[in-house]
């Protein structure tokens, strides 16, 4: 039977690109937000308790733990990498939206990162066709639906490529690129109202870790999560969201009573959170991170897990490793 060896967790976007650009994305969000409303959004006044110096000390830490992650995903050599991440209308339109789908085609397109996004280290310059476990996802579409999950599928993206940044970025700047390890795309519905409740994420989760354990050929598997933490961006749903945040805030205090839990090994208690919890903590991408707690399953603490949270950098950042091998029997 197939096993997993290690659940991976990160933050993408500002996260994954060079700290002196993050002046420049944040006036380009903003931009975005008065093209799609109309009005100029106020800069946080957080930003100006937050000093340059300590900004680059605290990203230098966050840094260090993505390398770790790209380390350890060499060292390890997983032969699948279940790649879990939010789709901000790029595989899919509000014509087409699936809450959760699974991409199970042999192959996708991934070409160079928009000439507007940020600049994210790896990225490739031309289109590559990058390879897919094709047979692992089939059976983890079957598992689910059994299971009682309606789980969307597609054997073909739009154009035949995958777009969405939350699975792209983590590949370029992970080294995925340069040296492929296929991967199952899986798809959260984040950005459109309603999504998936947080409880419905972790036991998506469990279905998940289930099929993998009871695919029959022996693979060593990765489980990474791609998205989050708390950010108000000009993608976040603000007509459904009626609080005081405003663009750029991150709410530290949400984030880090999740991270405790994390760290404590303690993952289940995402179960308690209401949808407009997730909604009102600027939490949407938080989804992904709630199906790996479902895969990890409760009194599995992480070897190593980094909390940030920056307003000059319009995010709360992530970064964290289990090492499910290393780990005891979970509960």
């Amino acid at each position: 039977m197939s096993r997993i060896i290690a659940g991976m967790g990160s933050s993408h976007a500002l996260a994954l690109m060079p700290f002196d650009e993050w002046e420049n994305r944040r006036q380009i969000t903003r931009k975005n937000y008065e093209h799609r409303y109309g009005a100029v959004p106020p800069e946080r006044p957080e930003i100006a308790g937050e000093t340059v110096e300590s900004n680059r000390e605290r990203y230098a830490r966050l840094q260090g733990m993505l390398q770790h992650l790209r380390q350890r995903i060499v060292e390890l050599q997983p032969d699948t990498i279940v790649l879990i991440g939010d789709d901000q209308d790029e595989n899919f339109r509000e014509d087409n939206l699936p809450q959760l789908a699974i991409y199970t085609g042999a192959e996708a397109q991934i070409g160079a990162a928009h000439p507007n996004g940020p600049r994210i280290p790896g990225a490739v310059a031309e289109t590559m066709t990058y390879p897919c476990d094709a047979a692992l996802a089939r059976f983890i579409l079957e598992q689910a639906v059994e299971a009682g999950f309606d789980l969307a599928s597609s054997t073909r993206l739009r154009d035949n490529r995958l777009w969405s940044h939350a699975h792209v970025q983590v590949l370029s700047y992970m080294g995925l690129l340069a040296n492929p390890v296929p991967i199952v795309p899986i798809f959260v519905n984040a950005i459109h109202v309603p999504a998936p409740t947080a409880a419905r994420c972790y036991a998506f989760g469990e279905s998940l870790r289930r099929a993998i354990e009871a695919e029959p050929s022996d693979k060593r598997v990765l489980v990474y999560a791609s998205g989050g933490l708390s950010h108000y961006t000009a993608g976040f749903p603000w007509p459904n969201y009626h609080g005081p945040a405003t663009l750029g805030y991150v709410d530290v205090d949400f984030d880090q009573r999740v991270v405790d839990w994390m760290r404590q090994g303690q993952g289940s208690q995402v179960r308690t959170l209401s949808s407009a919890d997730v909604l009102n903590s600027g939490n949407i991408e938080m989804r992904q991170w709630f199906v790996l707690m479902g895969v990890l399953g409760d009194g599995a603490p992480p070897d190593q897990l980094v909390y940030e949270p920056f307003f000059r950098g319009i995010m709360g950042m992530a970064a964290g490793c289990w090492e499910l091998e290393r780990q005891p029997a979970r509960v």
